[in-house]
Protein backbone atom coordinates (compact mmCIF):
# COMPACT_ATOMS: atom_id res chain seq x y z
CA UNK A 1 0.00 0.00 0.00
CA UNK A 2 1.39 3.55 -1.41
CA UNK A 3 2.09 6.12 1.66
CA UNK A 4 1.77 9.56 0.92
CA UNK A 5 4.73 11.71 1.88
CA UNK A 6 4.14 15.20 3.87
CA UNK A 7 6.25 17.71 1.72
CA UNK A 8 6.73 21.47 1.73
CA UNK A 9 4.90 22.78 -1.39
CA UNK A 10 7.74 25.21 -1.55
CA UNK A 11 10.15 22.75 -1.81
CA UNK A 12 8.70 21.49 -4.48
CA UNK A 13 8.40 25.01 -6.25
CA UNK A 14 12.16 25.60 -5.67
CA UNK A 15 13.51 22.39 -7.50
CA UNK A 16 11.39 22.87 -10.49
CA UNK A 17 12.71 26.14 -10.68
CA UNK A 18 16.31 25.48 -9.85
CA UNK A 19 16.01 22.46 -12.67
CA UNK A 20 14.61 25.58 -15.27
CA UNK A 21 11.61 22.97 -16.18
CA UNK A 22 8.49 24.21 -17.08
CA UNK A 23 5.81 23.46 -15.44
CA UNK A 24 3.97 21.99 -18.64
CA UNK A 25 6.60 19.49 -18.82
CA UNK A 26 6.24 18.12 -14.98
CA UNK A 27 2.61 17.80 -15.14
CA UNK A 28 2.70 15.56 -18.64
CA UNK A 29 5.17 12.87 -16.54
CA UNK A 30 3.40 13.57 -13.13
CA UNK A 31 -0.54 14.37 -13.73
CA UNK A 32 -1.19 15.19 -10.23
CA UNK A 33 2.08 17.88 -9.75
CA UNK A 34 -0.03 20.97 -9.53
CA UNK A 35 -1.76 19.50 -6.71
CA UNK A 36 1.06 19.19 -4.92
CA UNK A 37 2.75 22.52 -5.46
CA UNK A 38 -0.90 23.66 -3.94
CA UNK A 39 -0.69 21.48 -1.29
CA UNK A 40 -4.05 19.92 -2.25
CA UNK A 41 -2.67 16.43 -2.33
CA UNK A 42 0.53 14.91 -1.48
CA UNK A 43 2.89 11.91 -3.79
CA UNK A 44 3.99 8.54 -3.04
CA UNK A 45 7.34 7.99 -1.84
CA UNK A 46 8.41 6.29 -5.32
CA UNK A 47 6.55 9.72 -6.79
CA UNK A 48 8.85 11.34 -5.13
CA UNK A 49 11.97 9.84 -6.19
CA UNK A 50 11.18 9.66 -9.38
CA UNK A 51 10.54 13.84 -9.26
CA UNK A 52 14.26 14.17 -7.16
CA UNK A 53 15.42 12.81 -9.70
CA UNK A 54 13.71 14.75 -12.62
CA UNK A 55 14.75 17.62 -11.05
CA UNK A 56 18.17 16.79 -10.37
CA UNK A 57 17.98 17.64 -6.74
CA UNK A 58 19.34 15.10 -3.92
CA UNK A 59 16.81 13.33 -2.33
CA UNK A 60 16.72 14.36 1.08
CA UNK A 61 16.64 18.26 0.15
CA UNK A 62 13.02 17.70 -0.47
CA UNK A 63 12.42 16.89 3.07
CA UNK A 64 14.72 20.44 4.60
CA UNK A 65 12.77 23.05 6.56
CA UNK A 66 13.39 25.88 3.99
CA UNK A 67 14.83 25.96 0.37
CA UNK A 68 18.42 25.81 0.72
CA UNK A 69 20.45 28.61 -0.82
CA UNK A 70 23.17 27.21 -3.25
CA UNK A 71 26.50 28.63 -3.83
CA UNK A 72 28.88 27.25 -6.25
CA UNK A 73 32.23 26.06 -4.26
CA UNK A 74 34.31 27.78 -5.81
CA UNK A 75 35.00 31.58 -6.87
CA UNK A 76 32.71 32.86 -9.78
CA UNK A 77 34.34 34.78 -12.54
CA UNK A 78 31.59 35.02 -14.79
CA UNK A 79 29.58 38.42 -15.87
CA UNK A 80 27.14 38.33 -17.89
CA UNK A 81 26.25 41.70 -18.75
CA UNK A 82 28.57 43.18 -16.07
CA UNK A 83 26.55 41.00 -13.39
CA UNK A 84 27.44 38.38 -11.93
CA UNK A 85 25.68 35.66 -12.89
CA UNK A 86 23.01 35.19 -9.28
CA UNK A 87 22.38 31.38 -9.18
CA UNK A 88 23.91 28.36 -10.71
CA UNK A 89 22.01 25.89 -12.44
CA UNK A 90 22.31 21.96 -11.09
CA UNK A 91 24.25 20.82 -14.76
CA UNK A 92 26.77 23.09 -13.70
CA UNK A 93 27.07 22.26 -10.12
CA UNK A 94 26.63 18.78 -10.75
CA UNK A 95 29.68 19.18 -12.99
CA UNK A 96 31.91 20.64 -10.70
CA UNK A 97 31.11 18.28 -7.72
CA UNK A 98 32.44 15.38 -10.01
CA UNK A 99 35.71 17.21 -10.92
CA UNK A 100 36.09 17.31 -7.65
CA UNK A 101 35.63 14.04 -6.92
CA UNK A 102 37.82 13.25 -9.97
CA UNK A 103 40.22 15.49 -8.90
CA UNK A 104 40.15 13.94 -5.00
CA UNK A 105 40.81 10.46 -6.45
CA UNK A 106 44.09 11.49 -8.61
CA UNK A 107 45.85 13.18 -5.78
CA UNK A 108 45.05 10.31 -3.35
CA UNK A 109 46.80 8.15 -6.33
CA UNK A 110 49.75 10.61 -6.73
CA UNK A 111 50.33 10.21 -3.08
CA UNK A 112 50.42 6.41 -3.45
CA UNK A 113 52.72 6.58 -6.27
CA UNK A 114 54.94 9.30 -5.11
CA UNK A 115 54.28 11.35 -7.69
CA UNK A 116 55.76 14.86 -6.75
CA UNK A 117 53.89 18.36 -7.03
CA UNK A 118 53.90 20.58 -9.90
CA UNK A 119 55.87 23.69 -8.99
CA UNK A 120 54.06 26.06 -11.90
CA UNK A 121 50.75 26.20 -9.78
CA UNK A 122 50.37 29.36 -8.16
CA UNK A 123 53.94 30.49 -9.27
CA UNK A 124 52.79 34.28 -10.23
CA UNK A 125 50.71 36.61 -9.44
CA UNK A 126 48.59 39.37 -11.12
CA UNK A 127 51.61 41.72 -10.53
CA UNK A 128 53.61 39.78 -12.83
CA UNK A 129 53.89 40.60 -16.34
CA UNK A 130 51.31 38.73 -18.75
CA UNK A 131 54.15 38.64 -21.27
CA UNK A 132 56.81 36.77 -18.90
CA UNK A 133 53.95 34.51 -17.52
CA UNK A 134 52.29 33.14 -21.28
CA UNK A 135 56.28 32.62 -21.95
CA UNK A 136 57.04 30.84 -18.68
CA UNK A 137 54.00 28.56 -19.40
CA UNK A 138 54.65 27.74 -22.89
CA UNK A 139 58.42 26.71 -21.61
CA UNK A 140 56.52 24.59 -19.26
CA UNK A 141 54.02 22.60 -21.80
CA UNK A 142 57.24 22.51 -24.39
CA UNK A 143 54.75 24.47 -26.99
CA UNK A 144 56.47 25.80 -29.80
CA UNK A 145 54.53 28.74 -32.38
CA UNK A 146 56.44 28.03 -34.97
CA UNK A 147 55.70 23.92 -34.70
CA UNK A 148 52.05 24.74 -34.11
CA UNK A 149 52.31 27.20 -37.40
CA UNK A 150 53.25 23.92 -39.66
CA UNK A 151 50.60 21.94 -37.79
CA UNK A 152 47.48 21.48 -40.89
CA UNK A 153 44.37 22.50 -39.47
CA UNK A 154 42.77 24.41 -36.07
CA UNK A 155 41.47 20.50 -34.87
CA UNK A 156 45.21 19.76 -34.50
CA UNK A 157 46.60 22.90 -32.72
CA UNK A 158 43.97 22.28 -30.14
CA UNK A 159 44.76 18.28 -29.90
CA UNK A 160 48.28 19.61 -29.34
CA UNK A 161 47.57 22.01 -26.56
CA UNK A 162 45.42 19.65 -25.06
CA UNK A 163 48.35 16.84 -24.75
CA UNK A 164 51.24 19.49 -24.29
CA UNK A 165 48.80 20.38 -20.84
CA UNK A 166 48.39 17.02 -20.21
CA UNK A 167 51.87 15.85 -20.48
CA UNK A 168 52.50 18.70 -18.09
CA UNK A 169 50.60 17.09 -15.26
CA UNK A 170 47.16 19.10 -16.05
CA UNK A 171 44.06 17.19 -15.68
CA UNK A 172 42.34 17.81 -18.92
CA UNK A 173 38.17 17.59 -19.13
CA UNK A 174 36.05 18.43 -21.65
CA UNK A 175 32.05 17.63 -22.41
CA UNK A 176 29.55 18.96 -23.75
CA UNK A 177 27.14 17.12 -20.81
CA UNK A 178 27.02 16.36 -17.46
CA UNK A 179 28.78 12.76 -16.90
CA UNK A 180 27.35 10.52 -18.80
CA UNK A 181 23.99 11.73 -19.62
CA UNK A 182 23.18 13.05 -22.95
CA UNK A 183 20.16 14.39 -21.64
CA UNK A 184 21.87 16.87 -19.54
CA UNK A 185 23.81 19.44 -21.66
CA UNK A 186 26.03 22.59 -20.43
CA UNK A 187 25.18 25.35 -21.40
CA UNK A 188 27.63 27.75 -23.16
CA UNK A 189 25.36 31.00 -21.94
CA UNK A 190 26.50 29.72 -18.20
CA UNK A 191 30.45 29.10 -18.51
CA UNK A 192 32.91 28.08 -20.89
CA UNK A 193 35.12 26.25 -18.20
CA UNK A 194 36.10 26.07 -14.82
CA UNK A 195 39.76 25.44 -12.78
CA UNK A 196 40.09 23.33 -9.64
CA UNK A 197 43.56 24.03 -8.70
CA UNK A 198 46.29 21.62 -6.53
CA UNK A 199 49.48 21.41 -6.21
CA UNK A 200 49.31 17.21 -7.47
CA UNK A 201 45.94 17.25 -9.31
CA UNK A 202 45.53 20.58 -11.23
CA UNK A 203 42.41 20.52 -13.34
CA UNK A 204 41.20 22.31 -16.16
CA UNK A 205 37.26 21.64 -17.45
CA UNK A 206 36.28 23.01 -21.01
CA UNK A 207 32.24 23.31 -21.87
CA UNK A 208 32.31 21.18 -25.03
CA UNK A 209 29.19 22.88 -26.43
CA UNK A 210 31.46 26.05 -27.07
CA UNK A 211 32.42 26.15 -30.77
CA UNK A 212 35.81 24.64 -31.32
CA UNK A 213 37.44 28.07 -31.99
CA UNK A 214 36.67 29.47 -28.66
CA UNK A 215 37.85 26.71 -26.79
CA UNK A 216 41.50 26.74 -27.34
CA UNK A 217 41.37 30.44 -25.75
CA UNK A 218 39.43 29.21 -23.20
CA UNK A 219 42.20 26.55 -22.54
CA UNK A 220 44.89 29.03 -22.40
CA UNK A 221 42.92 31.23 -20.19
CA UNK A 222 42.59 28.13 -17.38
CA UNK A 223 46.37 27.55 -17.89
CA UNK A 224 46.85 30.93 -16.82
CA UNK A 225 44.27 30.37 -13.75
CA UNK A 226 46.70 27.35 -12.58
CA UNK A 227 49.59 29.56 -12.79
CA UNK A 228 47.83 32.07 -10.57
CA UNK A 229 46.63 29.26 -8.41
CA UNK A 230 42.84 30.55 -8.53
CA UNK A 231 40.37 27.99 -8.73
CA UNK A 232 37.24 29.38 -10.29
CA UNK A 233 34.29 29.35 -13.16
CA UNK A 234 34.78 31.33 -15.56
CA UNK A 235 33.23 32.81 -19.06
CA UNK A 236 36.36 33.93 -21.21
CA UNK A 237 35.97 35.77 -24.40
CA UNK A 238 38.96 36.79 -26.42
CA UNK A 239 36.98 40.13 -27.45
CA UNK A 240 36.14 40.84 -23.93
CA UNK A 241 37.88 42.95 -21.67
CA UNK A 242 36.93 41.76 -18.16
CA UNK A 243 35.97 44.28 -14.92
CA UNK A 244 37.84 41.82 -12.88
CA UNK A 245 41.49 42.01 -12.83
CA UNK A 246 41.87 38.16 -12.62
CA UNK A 247 40.03 37.69 -15.59
CA UNK A 248 41.87 40.32 -17.29
CA UNK A 249 44.76 39.18 -16.22
CA UNK A 250 44.21 35.61 -17.37
CA UNK A 251 42.78 37.15 -20.63
CA UNK A 252 45.81 38.93 -21.20
CA UNK A 253 48.39 36.21 -20.70
CA UNK A 254 45.94 33.82 -22.92
CA UNK A 255 45.81 36.22 -25.70
CA UNK A 256 50.23 36.29 -25.13
CA UNK A 257 50.19 32.32 -24.78
CA UNK A 258 48.33 32.13 -28.00
CA UNK A 259 49.80 34.93 -29.82
CA UNK A 260 52.89 36.52 -28.98
CA UNK A 261 52.72 40.47 -29.75
CA UNK A 262 56.15 40.31 -30.59
CA UNK A 263 55.44 37.78 -33.82
CA UNK A 264 52.06 39.10 -34.46
CA UNK A 265 54.05 42.35 -35.19
CA UNK A 266 55.96 40.77 -37.39
CA UNK A 267 53.16 39.24 -39.56
CA UNK A 268 51.25 42.17 -39.60
CA UNK A 269 49.99 43.40 -43.12
CA UNK A 270 48.93 46.61 -43.19
CA UNK A 271 47.56 46.09 -46.45
CA UNK A 272 44.79 44.40 -45.32
CA UNK A 273 41.36 45.48 -43.90
CA UNK A 274 41.44 44.86 -39.75
CA UNK A 275 38.52 41.79 -39.93
CA UNK A 276 40.28 40.15 -43.37
CA UNK A 277 43.53 40.70 -41.36
CA UNK A 278 42.50 38.93 -38.33
CA UNK A 279 41.13 35.48 -40.89
CA UNK A 280 44.16 35.44 -42.54
CA UNK A 281 46.66 35.65 -38.77
CA UNK A 282 44.29 32.96 -37.53
CA UNK A 283 45.28 30.29 -40.45
CA UNK A 284 49.04 31.70 -39.95
CA UNK A 285 49.22 30.61 -36.05
CA UNK A 286 46.18 28.45 -35.87
CA UNK A 287 44.04 29.82 -33.91
CA UNK A 288 40.80 31.44 -34.09
CA UNK A 289 39.64 34.64 -35.59
CA UNK A 290 38.87 35.87 -32.47
CA UNK A 291 42.32 35.75 -30.46
CA UNK A 292 43.92 37.31 -33.63
CA UNK A 293 41.24 40.06 -33.34
CA UNK A 294 42.40 40.85 -29.80
CA UNK A 295 46.07 40.58 -30.20
CA UNK A 296 45.22 43.80 -33.33
CA UNK A 297 43.34 45.33 -30.68
CA UNK A 298 46.15 45.03 -28.34
CA UNK A 299 48.83 46.20 -30.96
CA UNK A 300 46.81 49.08 -31.28
CA UNK A 301 45.25 48.61 -34.76
CA UNK A 302 42.06 48.93 -33.56
CA UNK A 303 39.97 50.81 -30.89
CA UNK A 304 37.82 48.63 -28.69
CA UNK A 305 34.52 49.60 -30.23
CA UNK A 306 35.68 48.25 -33.36
CA UNK A 307 36.95 45.26 -31.47
CA UNK A 308 33.65 44.01 -30.45
CA UNK A 309 31.94 44.91 -33.79
CA UNK A 310 33.92 42.78 -35.59
CA UNK A 311 34.00 40.21 -32.63
CA UNK A 312 29.93 40.07 -33.61
CA UNK A 313 30.45 39.84 -36.96
CA UNK A 314 32.85 37.05 -36.49
CA UNK A 315 30.86 35.09 -33.60
CA UNK A 316 27.48 34.87 -36.03
CA UNK A 317 29.86 33.89 -39.30
CA UNK A 318 31.01 30.74 -37.18
CA UNK A 319 27.34 30.13 -35.63
CA UNK A 320 26.54 30.06 -38.73
CA UNK A 321 29.23 28.02 -40.02
CA UNK A 322 28.55 25.09 -36.89
CA UNK A 323 24.89 25.07 -37.74
CA UNK A 324 25.07 23.90 -41.21
CA UNK A 325 28.14 21.80 -40.66
CA UNK A 326 27.15 17.91 -41.34
CA UNK A 327 29.32 16.98 -38.53
CA UNK A 328 31.79 15.34 -40.27
CA UNK A 329 34.40 13.19 -38.07
CA UNK A 330 32.16 13.21 -34.77
CA UNK A 331 32.09 14.83 -31.95
CA UNK A 332 35.58 16.26 -30.73
CA UNK A 333 35.43 15.00 -27.41
CA UNK A 334 33.39 12.06 -28.61
CA UNK A 335 36.20 9.12 -26.30
CA UNK A 336 36.21 8.61 -22.78
CA UNK A 337 39.62 9.72 -22.97
CA UNK A 338 38.82 13.50 -24.31
CA UNK A 339 35.31 13.74 -21.72
CA UNK A 340 37.69 12.64 -18.27
CA UNK A 341 41.12 13.39 -20.33
CA UNK A 342 43.93 10.78 -20.72
CA UNK A 343 45.64 11.04 -17.49
CA UNK A 344 43.01 10.61 -15.37
CA UNK A 345 41.42 7.64 -17.21
CA UNK A 346 44.73 5.63 -17.39
CA UNK A 347 45.06 6.13 -14.03
CA UNK A 348 41.28 5.14 -13.02
CA UNK A 349 41.71 1.83 -15.40
CA UNK A 350 45.38 0.74 -14.09
CA UNK A 351 44.27 1.16 -10.46
CA UNK A 352 41.10 -0.70 -10.73
CA UNK A 353 42.84 -3.28 -12.85
CA UNK A 354 45.44 -3.73 -10.11
CA UNK A 355 42.92 -4.03 -7.34
CA UNK A 356 43.49 -0.81 -5.70
CA UNK A 357 40.16 0.67 -6.87
CA UNK A 358 36.23 -0.63 -6.91
CA UNK A 359 34.79 -1.26 -10.23
CA UNK A 360 32.03 0.61 -9.11
CA UNK A 361 34.11 3.37 -8.17
CA UNK A 362 35.91 3.33 -11.80
CA UNK A 363 32.04 3.15 -12.89
CA UNK A 364 30.97 6.07 -11.55
CA UNK A 365 33.96 8.34 -12.12
CA UNK A 366 34.49 7.72 -15.55
CA UNK A 367 30.85 7.80 -16.66
CA UNK A 368 30.48 3.86 -17.75
CA UNK A 369 27.94 1.23 -16.97
CA UNK A 370 28.90 -1.78 -18.76
CA UNK A 371 32.25 -4.06 -18.09
CA UNK A 372 32.74 -4.66 -21.80
CA UNK A 373 32.60 -0.98 -22.06
CA UNK A 374 35.92 -0.32 -19.24
CA UNK A 375 38.22 -2.87 -21.03
CA UNK A 376 37.20 -1.08 -24.31
CA UNK A 377 38.56 1.95 -22.56
CA UNK A 378 41.69 0.55 -21.27
CA UNK A 379 42.31 -0.80 -24.68
CA UNK A 380 41.46 2.31 -26.35
CA UNK A 381 44.08 3.86 -23.84
CA UNK A 382 46.72 1.52 -24.20
CA UNK A 383 46.31 0.47 -20.70
CA UNK A 384 46.08 -3.52 -21.68
CA UNK A 385 46.32 -5.02 -25.35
Amino acid sequence: MSTDIPIKPKLLTWARKRAGLDLNALVKRFPKYQEWERGESMPTLRQLENFARAVHVPFGYLFLPEPPVETLPIPDFRTVASRAVERPSPNLLDTIYLCQQRQDWFKEYARIYGIPAHPYVGSVTISDDPVQVAGAMREALNLSIDERQNLSTFRDALRELLAKAEAAGVLMMASSIVGSNSHRKLAVEEFRGFTLVDKFAPLIFINARDSKSAQMFTLAHELAHVWLGQSGVSDPMAGHIPGLGVERWCNAVAAEFLVPLEMLTREHNTGFAPLEEARRLSRVFKVSTFVTLRRLFDAGEMDYPTLQSLYAIELDRINQLELNSSGGGGDFYRTLGARTGKRFARAVVSSTLEGHTLFKDAFQMLGVRKTSTFYAAARELGVVQ
